[in-house]
């Protein structure tokens, strides 16, 4: 049975946001609680090891506090940063390890950070986020019994789980990053506190999703041109004045009229050039990169981006092949 990773970003949930916003905070407590959840779903499915990502705060190590388990737990030997790369470098291992899936702990951030080197092993993310589009809010056990049924290698991973589309980003030189959700141009003159929540900064919007049930800048294109969750289309919005106004929740709490000049869908494959330089490019809520004057700046539409377990489908396809009948 391969082992299952789990990466617990112990700074997710705590950004700027929280104070110009009225978002929820996942302390690291809770997000022992929550790991020591998914520990017991995977007990329960026979899991026989896990995978840790170390951090500062050491959530691993005290969700397996006087937990009486019979499975394996042990740590990547990584150096820690205590920054994004952590989560990038752990993706990396446990791909290279032959991880069944990994399961996150984060906001669109941290699965952002996961993606980039994760390759085909599987997410699961779990919402511990400030802006929470790509991953579930889900009972953490559940969420680890789903993941013990990959594991298990029963069911074609076709059959439970998704391919998510992500937003490539390039410059003269090639690929620079990506996004999961969204990629937000602002006139910004700096990176700052990273997160974005000023409307009249914003210049352009780039969106993989657009769901009138989302929060941040991805509820503009819910609220403006909704889209359905597996319609592999992106939306292209610039900001300003000349066209209609979107009353949208940028952030928990936070909400704010959106002043819409155009939008248009975006298909997969299309490379669109962002027009205002110098400015600042968000990916995923969390400045970036700076964009100088005059370069040539693209986002393109992706339908490649990391494969996503679908914890319902996952768990029915479990029940139908009697997996949780008492040996």
């Amino acid at each position: 049975m391969k082992p299952i990773g789990i990466i617990a970003n112990p700074s997710s949930g705590k950004d700027i946001r929280r104070m110009v916003a009225f978002g929820s905070v996942f302390d690291n407590h809770e997000k022992v609680n929550i790991v020591r959840r998914i520990i017991l779903g995977l007990e329960a499915m026979g899991v026989e090891e896990i995978l840790f990502m170390p951090d500062h705060f050491g959530i691993g190590p005290r969700a397996m506090e006087d937990l009486e388990v019979s499975l394996k737990t042990s740590f990547l030997d990584m150096p820690m940063k205590g920054t994004q790369d952590d989560s990038t470098t752990a993706a990396k291992m446990l791909s290279d390890l032959g991880a069944a899936c990994i399961i996150t702990l984060g906001g669109d951030g941290t699965n952002r950070a996961v993606a980039k080197t994760c390759g085909d092993i599987p997410l699961l993310p779990i919402s511990t986020g400030t802006n929470n589009v790509f991953p579930f809010m889900v009972e953490s056990t559940m969420a680890g019994m789903a993941a013990g049924v990959i594991a298990l290698n029963e069911t074609p991973l076709d059959r439970c789980s998704r391919k998510s589309p992500l937003l490539a980003i390039r410059d003269q030189s090639g690929p620079r990053d990506i996004a999961l959700v969204d990629a937000v141009v602002s006139s910004h003159g700096f990176i700052g506190s990273r997160a974005v929540w000023d409307v009249a900064l914003l210049d352009e919007i780039f969106l993989t999703r657009a769901e009138p049930g989302n929060i941040g800048f991805s509820s503009i294109g819910g609220h403006l041109s909704p889209l359905a969750p597996d319609s592999m289309k992106g939306v292209h919005i610039k900001i300003g004045p000349g066209g209609e106004t979107v009353k949208a929740p940028i952030a928990p709490g936070l909400i704010r009229d959106v002043p819409v000049k155009s939008s248009r869908i975006i298909e997969p494959g299309e490379e669109i050039t962002i027009i205002h330089t110098p400015a600042v490019l968000a990916l995923d809520g969390e400045r970036e990169h700076i964009i100088p004057e005059g370069s040539q700046w693209t986002v393109t539409l992706q339908l490649d981006g990391p494969r996503v377990i679908d914890i319902p489908q996952t768990l029915k396809k479990a029940a139908m092949k009697s997996l949780f009948k008492a040996a």
